[in-house]
């Protein structure tokens, strides 16, 4: 059985169907586009997976890389699979034309990149932190930063990366230590260590230019006292051409889970002189500037945890198709012919749920790609600002909504397989392992869960979440227009009065009560507004596809329609009404969890 990556039905219905892409055409930056144009984008995607990644897919997987002490290797596909990727245009495909992009829309963008990332997995971490690591450079750098970092690694001769970790801080930034130290030059000498830098060191590029937080002599303590600085792996001349190596040296790697075709190192800076950092925009405004990669990079993550599941999700749907194993309870004739197991209704279960996950998944990582544009092309100020606004709110549900629910559907397409799914014949295993990865990268479930419940939710007035409800009640409002989702509509209705009544009771708390207690259990809440939020993206499918099938007679996109009605069925039937038992718990501040006294376990 060959399976396909994912399913080009799908990316077109996405594309334009839901988000309706064409009309993106009006405005000035993509007026050289057209429909075949976003096509040809992502058929030119697929035809870079299908001919680089899927054959050494499980070489990557068994073949981890390796460090003796002096250099990194990893098995020597990987190098022409990159180097076809930067060639094809799909390293950076929403970059400027004059940066060598394709100045595609990022939602066409994330499209035509997620082929990429179905067949290899992580390995495409290289090109897509490095694109990130462009943007935030052109965003927040000097005009002589972008001509000498940023033109190299739109070329490809040269790879990003953002290093913020640290092996005493992990996820709590106001406890970084790395520091560094002016020069007369104007340059910094950066001392520290970073751990968990994904493609950290490697020889698929001339060089490696890593994004450093780190800490000025006299910068105030906490997170207002940390600056960003250009940390070159080897120094370049003023003329371009590559000088000595900096004092930036790979201590060692880890070894993934999964996610095993890119580097995850340990780079120790300064451990002579000091490496020599370039300061990015003012001192003390380093996580600012790198919350434009980190935002970036958790949509990556989204992305990726959602396409994961999507492939999946697919691999095993083919399967189960061809697989004869079994009779139906109502067969009653041990010598009839076994059926196929997609006929036996548990494994239709199954495959609905994951279709549910990563449909809904991808569709608000779309969404989020498609607001990440409006911010900055929107024909209004206004658009514009509402986008920022909306995109800055769902970021942790982004993030964290496909992270944990992807592999859900992964494991379910373990199941589907059965004894086959878990051995390395077939990929589902190391899709789980590799999406298993997504959960924790860019910030946990718990972290995501603070930063929307303690920061989001009440910033601005709660602006952000006024602007998620007018935006979820708007689709409710178009779902109306069609009979058979009104249905669905109240659902969400109630749901979002469901919400309200939480969200009002835990702000409260967060007043009046012990604020760790308050936010003891804000993960649910995060699962309680995520599960509505993805209902919403599935609403937003259902009116595609319902005016889909009110339009053809054709019973191929008939039944595709169907298939798309029957998972929003299935979301809002059986996943959705979970939302009331986690209300009730969030509401009552239970604290089993809380109370637990360290000693007792």
């Amino acid at each position: 059985m060959v399976a396909p990556i994912l399913n080009d039905r799908d990316m077109a219905f996405w594309l334009f169907e839901v988000f309706d892409v064409e009309q993106l055409t009006r405005r000035e930056r993509y007026q050289d586009h057209n429909k075949e144009s976003f096509l040809a984008a992502v058929e030119l995607g697929r035809k870079v997976a299908e001919k680089h990644f899927l054959p050494i897919r499980q070489k990557v997987d068994t073949h981890q890389p390796t460090f003796d002490g002096q250099r990194v290797s990893m098995i020597p596909e990987i190098k022409p699979a990159i180097e076809a990727v930067n060639a094809s245009g799909l390293a950076c495909p929403s970059a400027d034309y004059d940066m060598g992009g394709m100045q595609l829309p990022p939602i066409v963008a994330s499209a035509a990149t997620a082929y990429l990332s179905a067949a290899g997995s992580t390995t495409l971490g290289y090109t897509s932190l490095t694109n990130a690591n462009c943007n935030l450079i052109e965003s927040h750098g000097s005009a002589e930063q972008i001509a000498k970092w940023v033109v190299p690694m739109r070329e490809g001769r040269f790879a990003g990366t953002m290093a913020m970790t640290e092996p005493s801080a992990g996820s709590s930034m106001a406890d970084l230590t790395t520091s560094a130290v002016k020069s007369d030059d104007g340059s910094y000498r950066i001392s520290g260590s970073k751990i968990f830098i994904s493609g950290g060191d490697h020889e698929l590029t001339e060089n490696i230019v890593h994004l450093v937080l780190a800490r000025v002599k006299g910068a105030p303590k906490g997170i207002k006292g940390i600056s960003l600085f250009i940390v070159p792996k080897v120094l370049v001349n003023d003329d371009g051409s590559l000088g000595e190596r900096n004092d930036v040296h790979l201590a060692g790697l880890f070894h993934k889970m999964g996610g095993r075709g890119q580097t995850s190192c340990a780079l120790s800076f300064g451990e002579r002189d000091g490496a020599v950092g370039y300061l990015v925009g003012e001192e003390n405004k380093g996580l600012r500037y790198m919350f434009h990669m980190m935002n970036e990079a958790r949509i990556m993550v989204g992305t990726s945890a959602a396409v994961t599941a999507l492939t999946g999700y697919q691999y095993s749907l083919d399967y189960a198709k061809e697989r004869p194993q079994g009779r139906l309870p109502s067969s009653k004739d041990p010598a009839s012919a076994p059926v196929n197991i997609i006929k036996h209704p548990d494994v239709r279960r199954m495959l609905l749920a994951q279709k549910a996950y990563a449909e809904g998944a991808y569709t608000l990582c779309l969404f989020g790609a498609q607001l990440s544009d409006d911010e900055r092309t929107a024909a209004t100020q206004a658009e514009r600002e509402q986008a920022h606004e909306l995109l800055d709110f769902l970021t942790p549900m982004i993030k964290s909504w496909p992270s944990e629910y992807g592999p859900r559907a992964n494991s379910l397409a373990i199941q589907v397989l059965g004894g086959h799914g878990y051995i390395n014949e077939h990929p589902v295993e190391m899709f789980y392992r590799d999406n298993r990865l997504n959960a924790i990268h860019e910030g946990t479930y718990g972290v995501q869960s603070l930063d929307l419940l303690a920061r989001k939710v009440p910033i601005n007035n709660m602006a952000g979440y006024r602007a998620c409800v007018a935006a979820i009640e708007a689709t409710i409002e178009q779902a109306k227009m069609h009979e058979s989702l009104q249905v669905f509509a109240e659902q969400l209705i109630a749901s979002l009065a469901l919400l309200q009544t939480t969200t009002s009771t835990l702000l409260a708390a967060m007043m009046e009560k012990p604020i760790d207690l308050a936010l003891a259990n804000s993960v649910k809440y995060l699962e309680l507004f995520g599960n509505i939020v993805i209902a919403w993206m599935w609403l937003k499918q259902g009116i595609a596809a319902q005016t889909g099938l009110d339009a053809t007679d054709h019973q191929a996109e008939r039944d595709f329609y169907l298939g798309k009605l029957q998972a929003l069925r299935y979301f809002f039937n059986v996943e959705l009404p979970e939302i009331y038992a986690w209300s009730a718990l969030l509401c009552k501040l239970e604290s089993s969890a809380f109370d637990m006294e360290e000693s007792w376990f």
